[in-house]
C-alpha cells in the first residue's frame, strides 16, 4: 500500500496528478469505487455468524466513537487556537481511503463487511457532531445529508440484499467487482498525490501537529483497544474497529475547513503527516490487537 502511496506522491511531484486531478479522482473513489466495494462485500451467502459479527461491529464502532470524542474533549482544551480542527482531526479517521484497502488486504470481503458498520456511523457522526465542532455551533440540519452519502446508501442496499438473499447475476457482479478492485490502488495514488502537495517543513513547525498525531494514531486506538477488550466480541471484529480508529486523519476536515474558513491548509497538513506516520503506527496497533484480543 505504501509503495502505491509513494508512486502517487511521485505522480503529484511530476504533475501527472494535479490538485484538480486529485479532487476528481477523490470524487470517483468516494462516489463510485468505495460504495461498490461496500455493496459487493454483502454479496455473500447469508450466515448467522456473519450477522452476529456485524451487530457487534455496530456496537463496538459506537463505543469507539464515544471514547474518542470524550478523550479528545478532555485533552484538547477550548483555549487552544486551533481547538476545533484539532478535535475533529483527532476523532475522525480516513476509514474509507485507508481503512477499506487495509482491511480488505488483511481480512478480505468479510472484513470490509464488518468495517461498513464503522463507516456508516462515521458518515452519520461526521455530518452531525463533526460538522458542529468545525462550525462552532449546534446545527442538526446536516443529519439528513449524511443519510444520502453514497457509502451509507451502499450499506443500506447491500444489507437489504444480504438479508433478502438477493445475489447479482454473474455479468453485473463481475463488472462491479472489477471497479471495486480499483479501491486500493486508486486510494493510495490519491493519498500520495495529496501528500506531495503539502509543505512538510511548514507542517512540522506547528505544535498542534504533534498533538493531533499522538491522539489520532496512538492514544485513541489504544484507549479504544483497552475498552473493546472488555466486550465478548469476536477478536476479528474488535481488531477491525481498532484499526479503523487508528487510521490517519479524515480528508473531510479539509472540506469543512474550506466551508467555514478555518485553515484548510492546516487540515491538509494533518492528513498528509498522519498518513505517512500511519505506515509505522498501524502495524504496531494491529500487532497489539493480535496479542491482546
Amino acid at each position: 500500500m505504501f509503495i502505491m502511496l509513494a508512486i502517487g506522491a511521485g505522480c503529484g511531484l511530476k504533475g501527472i496528478i494535479t490538485k484538480d486531478g486529485t479532487k476528481q479522482l477523490s470524487a470517483v473513489e468516494l462516489h463510485i469505487v468505495n460504495p461498490l466495494l461496500i455493496f459487493m462485500s454483502y454479496q455473500t451467502e447469508y450466515s448467522g455468524e456473519l450477522m452476529g459479527g456485524l451487530l457487534w461491529a455496530f456496537l463496538l464502532a459506537a463505543v469507539s466513537f464515544a471514547a474518542a470524542i470524550v478523550l479528545t474533549t478532555f485533552f484538547i482544551r477550548p483555549n487552544r487556537e486551533d481547538y476545533d480542527i484539532e478535535r475533529f482531526a483527532s476523532v475522525y479517521s480516513n476509514c474509507g481511503f485507508i481503512g477499506i484497502p487495509l482491511i480488505n488486504g488483511i481480512y478480505g470481503s468479510e472484513g470490509v463487511l464488518y468495517l461498513t458498520a464503522y463507516i456508516t456511523l462515521f458518515n452519520l457522526l461526521v455530518w452531525t457532531h463533526g460538522y458542529m465542532v468545525m462550525k462552532g455551533e449546534r446545527d442538526l440540519s446536516e443529519f439528513f445529508k449524511a443519510l444520502r452519502n453514497p457509502s451509507v446508501i451502499a450499506v443500506v442496499i447491500g444489507l437489504t440484499c444480504y438479508l433478502a438473499r438477493i445475489r447479482l447475476p454473474e455479468i453485473p457482479a463481475a463488472s462491479f467487482e472489477g471497479i471495486a478492485s480499483l479501491n486500493t490502488p486508486m486510494a493510495m495514488l490519491i493519498a500520495g498525490a495529496a501528500v506531495s502537495q503539502t509543505s512538510f517543513l511548514k507542517a512540522f513547525k506547528n505544535s498542534g501537529l504533534y498533538l493531533v498525531s499522538g491522539m489520532k494514531l496512538i492514544a485513541v486506538p489504544i484507549v479504544c483497544l483497552l475498552i473493546l477488550k472488555l466486550f465478548p466480541a469476536p477478536p476479528m471484529v474488535a481488531t477491525i474497529i481498532v484499526i479503523a480508529c487508528g487510521c490517519p486523519t479524515a480528508t473531510t476536515g479539509t472540506m469543512f475547513a474550506v466551508l467555514f474558513n478555518k485553515k484548510p491548509e492546516r487540515c491538509s497538513e494533518y492528513f498528509a503527516v498522519t498518513t505517512l506516520l500511519s505506515g509505522l503506527t498501524l502495524p504496531l496497533i494491529t500487532g497489539l490487537c493480535a496479542v491482546m484480543l
